[in-house]
């Protein structure tokens, strides 16, 4: 997969990162496009959907773009009118394509928010109480803020140890996955991580 613009969360990280995705008129999804430096040799492989616009020593022209997660999901194809984007770039002319393929995989991350273990409304109140009070020690002294960063970092490490060891064993790896909205690889490195073991054994 060559290099392209995506989207990712804080919460699901790589587990769901997004971006848009060309498909051709035949429905396939084309190889990466390969841009030569202009000096020397060299270049590199790009999947950015601007550049399957068929133009010369770009990517075969795009007939659709749709939103695509690393998890597997896919959006709505969004047809493109050749007809009336013409000699326009399609980075100019196709915009209203990727905008639609944003909002949808922020949809889509919204609902893997949703399946995700719910969490008491009590702790995500206090959690936004936590957020707002840091905020406005910011704006005051950013060294404290940053100190009570910090000190949830700390809390977080040391209230994860337990229940991190209690998961391994009560939950499956796909269990696990579900509940935290990652894929079972991050979820492992994830409950190893606060668990204090090496993801690895």
């Amino acid at each position: 997969m060559g290099e392209r613009e995506t989207w990712t969360t804080e919460e699901f990280g790589a587990s769901h990162e997004g971006a848009v995705g060309v498909l051709l008129a035949d429905g396939t999804v084309p190889e990466p496009v390969f841009l030569a430096m202009s000096s020397g040799g060299g270049g590199q492989s790009v999947s950015q959907w601007s550049f399957y616009d068929g133009r010369f020593a770009h990517g075969p022209r795009a007939a659709a773009l749709r939103a695509v997660c690393s998890c597997g999901w896919t959006g709505t194809e969004h047809r493109l009118d050749w007809d009336e984007i013409g000699d326009q770039k399609l980075l100019d002319a196709g915009l209203a394509a990727p905008d639609a393929c944003s909002r949808e995989w922020d949809e889509h991350t919204d609902e893997v928010e949703m399946s995700a273990i719910p969490l008491p409304e009590t702790f995500t109140a206090l959690l936004a109480q936590v957020e707002e009070e840091i905020g406005k020690l910011a704006k005051t002294s950013p060294l404290a803020a940053l100190r009570a960063a910090r000190r949830l970092e700390v809390t977080a490490v040391e209230t994860g140890y337990w229940p991190a060891h209690d998961a391994r064993q009560d939950a499956t790896a796909e269990q696990a996955a579900a509940a935290l909205g990652l894929d079972q690889n991050a979820a492992r490195k994830l409950v190893a991580r606060f668990g204090r073991w090496s993801p690895y054994r």
